[in-house]
């Protein structure tokens, strides 16, 4: 069951009780809101965007948002908004976060934490990123999402790396990690989990699995070392690709963004790589 740790003390106006000439007394509430529903998250890099439905209720304030480390664990406040949306800029990446949200209304009561399993991992990314064609430069055609930063194609920690070869263009990856072409995005964000199958296989005799680049589509990766990423290719010129990027610092987690309407996810059986 979830718990609250720290209650939100809401400032508010003392009510005033009027008294009609025949000593008629008004109406205090002391009746809470409904809990808010369908919680859902974005997850961004050191940040987490929470999202709700708007409670039905006339007298509601606002809402408390509230973190924890497990789903039935205690619930920490961490702010409130009169929004039905909340940034949480203090989320660490790699870290897991459970939210949970209660309404308030203008006597001070507080609903019931929403009753939604809702967690996100927050990750790194970065945009305009530049590889170069490997059969030119060598030492600019790979790139490690775990430091952020352009390596050599043949480097130990090249999650992936950029070839034309005779004017078609691919993305290459060694044969200890997977790739897949997701087709065509409008931007990075599209893709929000990383896929269970359709990983391109490896052909007898090779030593890397490659897919073609195209720009405008989203690539996702599963690295040698377990970690998911996805880039999106944005510009191909017969030397230099350029590309969009998030990579997820929590090992064996394929969340790389959930979009709102969609539902968190970490049920993927991924095996130890």
């Amino acid at each position: 069951m979830k718990t609250k740790m720290i209650k939100q003390a809401i400032l508010l106006l003392p009510l005033l009780f009027l008294f009609s000439a025949c000593d008629e007394e008004y109406f205090y509430d002391d009746y809470p809101p409904s809990a808010p529903r369908n919680v859902e998250t974005v997850t961004g890099d050191e940040r987490i965007d929470i999202f709700w439905d708007h409670n039905y209720e006339d007298d509601v304030a606002g809402y408390n948002v509230y973190y924890s480390y497990s789903y039935d664990g205690r619930y920490t406040l961490i702010g409130n908004t009169t929004e039905n949306y909340f940034v949480d800029y203090g989320a660490q990446n790699g870290v897991t976060y459970f939210y949970a949200v209660a309404a308030y209304d203008f006597n001070n009561n507080e609903s019931e934490l929403s009753y939604d399993e809702v967690f996100d991992t927050p990750r790194p990314e970065g945009f305009n990123e530049s590889v170069y064609d490997v059969n030119t430069y060598e030492e600019l055609s790979g790139y490690d999402f775990s430091d952020y930063l352009t390596v050599p194609y043949n480097d130990y920690y090249a999650d992936f790396f950029f070839e034309n070869y005779d004017g078609i263009y691919y993305l290459n990856v060694w044969k200890e990690s997977d790739i897949q072409d997701i087709g065509r995005t409008y931007d990075i964000y599209d893709v929000s989990v990383a896929p269970t199958s359709g990983w391109v296989p490896l052909f007898e005799g090779d030593n890397v699995k490659y897919v073609e680049a195209v720009p405008g589509h989203t690539y996702v990766i599963w690295t040698f070392d377990n970690h998911f990423a996805k880039i999106r290719i944005k510009n191909i010129t017969q030397e230099r690709m350029v590309f969009d990027w998030a990579y997820q610092t929590d090992r064996g987690n394929p969340e790389l963004k959930i979009s709102p309407g969609t539902e968190s996810t970490r049920t993927l059986n991924l095996e130890s790589r």
